[in-house]
This record gives C-alpha cells, sequence and structure tokens, in this order.
C-alpha cells in the first residue's frame, strides 16, 4: 500500500512539472491593435502636433490600419509615423503589410510602394514640430514594382548606426537579401529585437538581414546630413547621446506617401522573469527583469 502511495505521489509530482514546465515555454503573443481603433498608439505627422491625425492618415477599417490619403490633394513634407505607447527592448514583433493603389501626387519617387516600421524609436512627443523621422532603426517595406529586384525587410537608419558582419555599415540604407514582392499581396514580416546587441529581420519566414551594436549617430540621413539639418527636436541632447548604444524604444508604423496597409500586428515579450521557480517565468525569455517575478505563498 505505501509502495502504491508512493507511485501516485511522484507521479502527481511528474505530472504538475510537467504541467509548469509547458506552461513556461508557451508563448504569450500581445496584439498592439484592437482591429477597432487606434487605442494605445499615438500620431505624429511632420509639421503637426502629437496625435493631431492630418486628414485621416491613419484610419482603421476591417480590422486593418490603414496609411490613407484619400483626404490629399497634395503630399509635402507630411511624413508620418504612429506609435505604439510603450517602449520595449527585447521582443519579437511579427505583422502583416501589403501597398495598394497609387502614390499620392507630390510623394518622391523613391517613396513608391515604400514603408516600413521603425524600432527602437524615439517617443513621439519627443519629435521636433518639423521632423520628418524619428530617431530609430527603420524595418524598410518595399513592394516590387514590376521592373527587376527590390528587396524588402531592408534596413535604414534615421540618426543611428549599425555594424554588419562585424563592420559599421555607413550607408543610410542597406539592402537584405529577399525577394521582390509585386502587386498587391500580403507579406508577412518579423523582426526580432535582442536589445543593443543583435536584431534579425525575416521575410515570409525566411532571415533576410542581421546587424549589431545598434547606436545613436552616423547622421541623420548619412553621415554628411546633421540632426540640426533633419530638424530634430532637442539636437543638442541627441549629439551629446552620439556613439551611445541603442538598446530600447518605441515601435512606430510609417507613412510616407503611398497607401499601405498593416494587421495582425504581435508581439511577444522576451524580457521577464527568468527564476524558474516563479509562477510567471518564461524559458524563451532572453533577457532578465526579475523585478517582475511572482511566486505562491
Amino acid at each position: 500500500m505505501l509502495r502504491t502511495l508512493k507511485l501516485v505521489a511522484f507521479l502527481l509530482i511528474l505530472s504538475l512539472t510537467s504541467q509548469a514546465q509547458k506552461a513556461a515555454d508557451k508563448e504569450e503573443w500581445q496584439s498592439l491593435f484592437n482591429g477597432k481603433d487606434l487605442t494605445g498608439w499615438d500620431i505624429k505627422i511632420a509639421g503637426h502636433k502629437v496625435n493631431d491625425n492630418y486628414k485621416n492618415t491613419f484610419i482603421v477599417e476591417d480590422n486593418m490600419i490603414r496609411v490613407n490619403y484619400k483626404e490629399y490633394d497634395k503630399f509635402t513634407t507630411e511624413y508620418g509615423h504612429m506609435y505604439y505607447n510603450k517602449p520595449f527592448s527585447h521582443y519579437k514583433i511579427r505583422l502583416q503589410y501589403r501597398f495598394t493603389g497609387n502614390q499620392v501626387p507630390g510623394g518622391a519617387s523613391w517613396n513608391v510602394r515604400n514603408s516600413g516600421i521603425m524600432l527602437h524609436s524615439q517617443s513621439a512627443a519627443s519629435l521636433g514640430l518639423d521632423q520628418d523621422f524619428p530617431i530609430s532603426l527603420e524595418m524598410q517595406y518595399l513592394g516590387g514594382l514590376n521592373a527587376g529586384e527590390r528587396t524588402t525587410g531592408n534596413l535604414c537608419t534615421p540618426g543611428t548606426i549599425v555594424e554588419i558582419n562585424g563592420k559599421v555599415d555607413q550607408a543610410h540604407c542597406i539592402n537584405s537579401t529577399s525577394k521582390t514582392y509585386n502587386g498587391d499581396q500580403w507579406v508577412t514580416a518579423e523582426a526580432i529585437v535582442l536589445g543593443d546587441s543583435i536584431v534579425y529581420h525575416m521575410i515570409e519566414g525566411d532571415t533576410v538581414l542581421t546587424f549589431t551594436n545598434p547606436k545613436i549617430g552616423g547622421g541623420y540621413v548619412g553621415k554628411n546630413h546633421t540632426f540640426k539639418d533633419g530638424k530634430v527636436g532637442s539636437e543638442a541632447e541627441w549629439v551629446r547621446k552620439d556613439n551611445t548604444p541603442l538598446g530600447s524604444g518605441y515601435i512606430a508604423l510609417q507613412a510616407e506617401s503611398h497607401p499601405i496597409d498593416f494587421r495582425n500586428i504581435e508581439l511577444l515579450n522576451l524580457k521577464g522573469c527568468m527564476n524558474p521557480k516563479a509562477t510567471n517565468y518564461k524559458s524563451y525569455y532572453k533577457y532578465p527583469d526579475n523585478n517582475t517575478c511572482t511566486f505562491n505563498k
């Protein structure tokens, strides 16, 4: 009888351990978009105050965030971004995007089927009134033009600089190795962002670009273009931060004169409790934040 009770106890412990392990391994993705409205996001369009959604540049339709130019007669300098209102440092982000229709008149030729998301970005509130782009790491999305190859999931570096294969790359935009995606098709994009160490860009499940050691600096849109040239807010403060690691920030969706839709925007936080004894421990966390740990009493 005693042997049977010991066996039952052992099996119970084994079952509870297995359940705890499964809970620790289960990824808890969070949606950054509720599918109904722009709650949780801040809008900043060059030349306009924070949350002035000029001419309804950002709208919600059919569970999508749409960059919309129906009310524009002409695009001039209304470069816009919509920022999720919480910063992150170590995470995965995934979404789907598609370009639609035609570019609004006045948009630059290089902005045809051109948009992206900004990673490790400054906040919407910290931008200068006329600042075009936030200091950030842009995962650039380009649509094919039915005229040769045009990669997507590239990197552009407004006010930032990175290393490729262990060497500083001074280029403002760095191409990925992705395929070209023509037409108005949905494209699945994902980024793995690990603080100021390494970032991976993925398109349709393939890793197309990897870079390391992101820092503030390298000029605003190239080394010969200063923060002052870019009308960056608090220019002197950014100059003082030159060559400092960039390990966290906000996520922003971009509006650059060509209509684009975003949907299924989800984030997996990779920073959290890494104490296996805690109730909120996750085996996939990459960076500890053990102040958040909770324990059974």
